[in-house]
Formats: structure tokens, C-alpha cells, sequence
């Protein structure tokens, strides 16, 4: 994808992955920790390694490490699949939460102290689906099932983060095997709670279906084409009310260009009916924007 600053662009995704990868270990090292929870995914994997290890042998290895070896082959697979500079900022996502999990200061941790797991694993969620969200609105993601889902997503059309869900809590049924049955199903809630979140934050791999009636369908379908690289399907009929033709657009859009463009519609047509629909499924041509 060509950005017109590619310079300003690249130290705006430096910024979001920076703060993203401090979020996240925030939310390790203070309310997965509090509550005892063990999230889902490779993230929620290597803390169970780190745990076993401990346990059983008296072994501290670090979390970090851990993380990088889990996500190793994910990372080859979305860099010969999905994109190279993707990748390679999502790579550097995972090293730099890692780092700072391990490296944050106890005195910063201690700034957070509760103890009810409820609102830890509530909190605990959100504040995962921020610093998720913040990497992938510049382009990158936190590793792990997060390839996975990107890579259904685009090949399939669908929104995966309710498969990931499923996913994270049959990673926590094992868990339950290994530790009390109240952290699993809390654990549960801290990612039923990121998912639901995430969903809100991050609608770029979810799309709408546009049925717009104008009287202005070439000007419309201009903006559309030009502002998403989408097409549009144009049926003709007859306004019963005034009797009148009328022209009916038909586009699907992703879920993030939606609101924009209906308000550039509204400029170009004032009187444009317009009805926004969430798209379950899509199956055929959709121009995905590039990886880069």
C-alpha cells in the first residue's frame, strides 16, 4: 500500500506498536497477574510453559523467550503468505511485549492492585483489545492465533476472531487439567471480554453492503470507486411515491470505510436513501487493501 508520507507513516506504526507491545505487558504483569489468568493464544501458552517450568523443576525462564520460539513458524508462514513488512512489524510486536513483560519495573506494576478477579479479568480484557487494536490499525498484529486470524479473515471473508475465541478456550479447558478450575473459567470472561471489545475497536476485516437510492448514481459510484477501489452494481426501478426512475447502487465496503463514505453520499445527494447492512459472509471478487 503507497502512503503519501511514507516517513511520517512508518514512525506512526513504530509509535502504535510501541505503545501497543507497553499495554500489553501492563496488562500481563498487572491484571493477568492479579486475577491469576491465563489468556488465550500463544501469549496465554507460554505463561503455562513459564508456570509448568516453575512448578515443576523450579525454573524461571523467561516469558520472552518463550514467546519467540511459539511464534517462530507463524511468523515464517504469514511472511511468505500474508506480507513481508506486515511480518516484520508484527514481529517486532511480539519481541518488544516480550521484552518489556520481562523487564518492567515492579514499582510501575505495583500502580494496579485489585483483588476481584471479576474486574481484573473484565479490565484485564480491554486493555488487551486496545493494545491489540492498536497494532492492527497501523498494519501489524500481536503474533500468535492473531496470524491465524488475519490470514482466515482474508482468505475467506469472514470475521475470525469468534473461531480464535473457540480456539482460546479449548487451549484453557487443557489448562484446566493443570490449575484450579475458577482461573480457567475467569480466564474465559478476560477473552470473551477481549473479543467483544476488539470487534468494536477494530472493524477492518468486517464489511457492510450498501443499498443506496439516488438520483445522482454516476457521482456516487464515483466516490466509491475512488474512495474504497470498490465497484458497485446499479439496478433500475420506479420511486412509487412520486413515480418517478429511480437508481439503486449496490456495494460492499469494508465495516471501517462505511461511515465516511455515507457522509460524502449525504454531501453529493442530500436526499440519498441509504441502507447499511452487516455483511455475514462474502463469497466472490472483494479487493482486500495490500499488505505491505
Amino acid at each position: 500500500m503507497v502512503h503519501k508520507n511514507p516517513v511520517g507513516y512508518t514512525a506512526k506504526r513504530l509509535l502504535f506498536i510501541t505503545v501497543g507491545a507497553l499495554l500489553m505487558a501492563f496488562d500481563l504483569n498487572t491484571f493477568v497477574q492479579a486475577g491469576g489468568l491465563i489468556p488465550g493464544g500463544f501469549t496465554g501458552l507460554a505463561l503455562l510453559i513459564k508456570e509448568i517450568a516453575f512448578r515443576s523443576g523450579g525454573v524461571e525462564v523467561p516469558f520472552s523467550i518463550i514467546l519467540f520460539i511459539l511464534n517462530a513458524v507463524p511468523a515464517a508462514i504469514s511472511f511468505k503468505y500474508i506480507g513481508k513488512w506486515f511480518t516484520i512489524y508484527s514481529g517486532l510486536m511480539v519481541i518488544l511485549s516480550g521484552l518489556f513483560t520481562d523487564w518492567m519495573p515492579a514499582m510501575f506494576i505495583q500502580v494496579i492492585q485489585l483483588h476481584d478477579v471479576l474486574l481484573s479479568a473484565v479490565f484485564g480484557g480491554i486493555l488487551n483489545a486496545l493494545a491489540i487494536s492498536l497494532c492492527l490499525h497501523v498494519g501489524a498484529t500481536s503474533g500468535g492465533t492473531d496470524f491465524i486470524a488475519i490470514f482466515i479473515s482474508e482468505k475467506y471473508q469472514r470475521d475470525a476472531w469468534n473461531y480464535i475465541l473457540i480456539g482460546n478456550c479449548i487451549i484453557l479447558v487443557l489448562a484446566a487439567f493443570l490449575f484450579e478450575l475458577n482461573r480457567v473459567l475467569y480466564s474465559i470472561i478476560f477473552q470473551f471480554t477481549t473479543t467483544i471489545a476488539l470487534s468494536g475497536m477494530y472493524q477492518g476485516y468486517q464489511q457492510k453492503t450498501l443499498f443506496i437510492i439516488t438520483g445522482k448514481s454516476q457521482e456516487v459510484y464515483e466516490l466509491i470507486r475512488d474512495r474504497t477501489h470498490h465497484g458497485a452494481t446499479s439496478f433500475s426501478g420506479t420511486g412509487r411515491y412520486e413515480m418517478t426512475g429511480r437508481v439503486m447502487l449496490y456495494s460492499v465496503v469494508s465495516a471501517g470505510e462505511a461511515a465516511g463514505l455515507v457522509a460524502e453520499i449525504k454531501k453529493i445527494d442530500p436526499d440519498a436513501f441509504i441502507n447499511v447492512i452487516k455483511t455475514e459472509q462474502l463469497n466472490g471478487r472483494f479487493y482486500q487493501t495490500p499488505k505491505d
